[in-house]
């Protein structure tokens, strides 16, 4: 009879398929047009749109622009279903919204540039 892997591997398996995810998600490689991805990071550049502790864009402030609105639809969705493949290949009770944190946490964060805002966890604003 085999033994379960150590919780290290299982942790650095939920890793590893979090960035896998994310590398489809956050690119929304079969979703969003190469269009949407240049309005978002327009949206970034001016602080419209930017990154949540919850792995997902929010907008910092309200849009009118239906096309932007629809650009971020579109990116979290495909975010939402990276995530939730994440947590089903990680097993062990991982939730969509555990590796969509993990994932904010580990490669989201740190790909944040300098002046653009995110959202912490105390859903305070926050411009880096």
């Amino acid at each position: 009879m085999r033994k379960p892997f150590p919780m290290s591997f299982r942790k650095l398996f939920v890793i590893a398929a979090a960035v896998a995810a994310l590398g489809v998600a956050a690119g929304a490689a079969f979703a969003q047009t190469a269009q949407q991805k240049a309005m978002i990071d327009a949206a970034k550049a001016q602080g419209t749109v930017g990154e949540q502790s919850d792995g997902y864009l929010g907008f910092r402030q309200a849009s009118s622009d239906p096309a932007l609105v629809q650009a971020v639809t579109v990116t979290n969705n495909a975010r939402r279903e990276g995530y939730a493949r994440s947590a089903q290949a990680a097993g062990d009770g991982a939730t969509t919204e555990a590796a969509a944190a993990r994932a904010f946490q580990t490669i989201v964060m740190p790909r944040i540039q300098s002046g653009q805002w995110y959202r912490n966890a105390q859903g305070q604003w926050v411009q880096r």
